[in-house]
This record gives structure tokens, sequence and C-alpha cells, in this order.
């Protein structure tokens, strides 16, 4: 479905099919996963996950919600990592906020992407392949888990969407000031004034974009945003919530912003909220990274302003003894990082987004 964005404005609005009432009867059933979803209702959907060589069968729980009317196709994600808990209690949540009978357009929830790994609680990784599900994209149909979940998730999800927002929070190990991510730059230009819209929508004060360059960039330990760049999709990644915690302030901010994102589409009626005044755009990150495997203390575990050569942390062996000190590697906003203790080598402590002024 073709979408365009309505700048110029105040407020949000992306244009999509008016709906009307004689749609509703017409209106073809949302097919996903063999199973039908008629005009109006909303089905939950246990997406299977075969056995594999190696490793056991798994399942992804997702909700249609096929509105009475036309509309766009908004895809949500969430649970990718399975340690982290606001966007999948949000989902919850959702289950009682969208109403498929006032909706115009369809939304496929993801409630829990990575079922393994939230019931093992293990951050990061699948349990049985120890592979990062978040860098795996597109996945294969006859591969470990990890990547029979992702050929799942591109296949029924992101390829059956004209838009995805994935929701993130900070794992059981990472501090995180929230903000959304938007994509664009060369590959993902097309996509990238609905995109920015949709992490607008949002209202977090810190939005990031994330230019995507080249092919490779894409292609590198891929993750579900960026096949859905490489898929012509917009998309956003939202990121809510700090260290595995699952408080109801972090939860709640990521329901309203789908309630207003929804809005914003057009989806639901009602107004939006307009974008906030004071956000601070940032245009890409860094990392600043351990070269030892150790103790990790940070100097903060806050968002704060950086300069270059200013402490981020130290490492310690596990004697104590003082190994690295890790610096600041640019002038920026320390956005999200280690909480500590453990590091290994080669991992980011702390990632920097770099300031702009003015929108981008």
């Amino acid at each position: 479905m073709a979408l365009s964005a309505v700048t110029g404005s105040s407020a949000l609005a992306i244009a999509v099919p008016a709906p009307t009432s004689a749609q509703a009867p017409g209106r073809a059933p949302f097919v996903l996963a063999g199973q039908s979803v008629p005009a109006g209702q909303r089905l939950h959907i246990d997406v299977a996950v075969p056995a594999g060589a190696s490793d056991p069968a798994t399942y992804i729980p997702v909700t249609v919600f096929h509105g009475a009317a036309t509309g766009p196709t908004l895809a949500l994600t969430a649970g990718v990592h399975g340690y982290e808990y606001p966007p999948i209690l949000a989902a919850q949540q959702l289950l009682e906020r969208i109403d498929p009978r006032e909706l115009s357009g369809t939304v496929i929830l993801v409630r829990l992407a990575h079922v393994a790994a939230f019931e093992q609680r293990v951050p990061y990784v699948n349990p049985f392949d120890r592979k990062n599900l978040n860098r795996v994209f597109p996945g294969l149909a006859d591969g470990t888990q990890a990547e029979r979940i992702a050929w799942a998730l591109t296949t029924e999800v992101i390829r059956r969407s004209d838009l995805h927002v994935e929701l993130h929070s900070g794992d059981g190990a990472e501090w995180l000031e929230a903000f959304a991510g938007i994509y664009g730059g060369p590959l993902a230009a097309a996509q990238y004034e609905v995109s920015r819209q949709i992490g607008l929508a949002f209202g977090l004060r810190n939005v990031i974009k994330y230019s995507m360059e080249t092919q490779a960039q894409v292609d590198s330990g891929r993750s579900l945003n960026r096949q859905a760049v490489a898929d012509g999709k917009p998309t956003v990644l939202i990121e809510v919530g700090e260290n595995g915690r699952r408080d109801a302030a972090f939860v709640t901010a990521i329901v309203n912003g789908v309630d207003n994102l929804l809005r914003v589409l057009k989806m639901k009626p009602g107004a939006p909220e307009p974008p906030r005044a004071d956000t601070r755009w940032f245009d890409s990150t860094a990392d600043a990274s351990s070269t030892t495997t150790g103790m990790f203390t940070p100097v903060e575990t806050r968002g704060r302003m950086v300069r270059a050569g200013d402490l981020i942390g130290v490492v310690t062996d596990y004697a104590g003894r003082e190994r690295e000190r890790i610096v600041s590697p640019l002038d920026g906003y320390v956005m999200y990082g280690l909480a500590g203790p453990s590091v290994r080598s080669g991992e980011a402590v702390a990632t920097i987004g770099l300031p702009v002024r003015g929108p981008l």
C-alpha cells in the first residue's frame, strides 16, 4: 500500500484510505499462518516454528486485529529479546486497547517473538543455539531455532505488513534512556518521512536517525528492523525501560505511544498528540568499547553529555586490579550502556548519540 506523509502541519498525519461504512461488509479477511481473520475481528494465532535438526519446535504468539475498514497493515513486534519485559507487558495491555471494530487497517501484534528466551530468562541469545535472534534475519526455514524464528517473522509478519515498529527495552544488564530510532539514508530514503512521523508519534524526547548508507550495513548481523528496511518497509525502533525492570511507567509509555500512533496513521478515531516541542535529535551513534574482559564499573548509569576523552568506566580483573579506563571517543550524549559488572573484550559499554541542531 502506498503511504505518503502529510507535512507542513503542526499535527502529524499520514495519508491512508478514508474508511467508509460500505467497506466493512465486502472487506476481505486477513490471512496469516493459514488462519483467516474476518473484518472487524481479532484472532490469537500461534505461528508454528517446526523442530530443527538439533533443537525443538517453538511458536510465536501473535494477535491480528483486522479492522472493519481499509487502511495500512502495521506490524508491532515485542519480545525479540526475552528479558526485555516492558514491551512484552505492553503487548498484553494492547490486547484491550485495540478494537478491530473501530480500526481502519490491520494490526499484526507479535506479543512475544522469542518464547524460549523468555521462558528460560535468557538475555540476548537463544537458549538452544546461542544465537542472537536480532542478528540472524531474514533467517532460514531449515536453520537453527533462532534462524527459524527469524524466518517465520520475516515471511509471516514483515512481508505481510506496510509499516513496522519494533519494541525493545534495556536488557538485564543495560541501563537506557528512552529513545525512538528512525531509519533513513540512501537505502531507506523512500520510507524515511513516514518512519520519522511514526517515531515522533511515541512522544519520546530522544530521536536517533540511523542512516542506512550501504547494503553491507543492512546485511551485517541483520536485525529485525534492518530486515524491514531491506524489504522496503518504513520502520522504527522504540526503546523504553532498562535493567530488565517491569516498571509500570515504562509499560504505559509504550502503550500510550502505540495508541497515539494509531491516531497518527488514522487507523483509530481521534486527534493525535503533536510531536513534543523539546525533542532532541541525534544523527547516528558511536560506541565506547572495552578491549578487556573482566569487571566493569561505569562512572554513571544515566543519559548525559560527554566530551571526547571523558571517563565512561573502569575495567578491573577478577582480583580487583585495574586493566582499562574506557573513555568517550567523541563529544555526544550517552544514551545507553552496560550497568556492569561483567564485560567481555570487544563489547560496547556505552552508546553515544551525536546531537544535531533542529529536526532531521
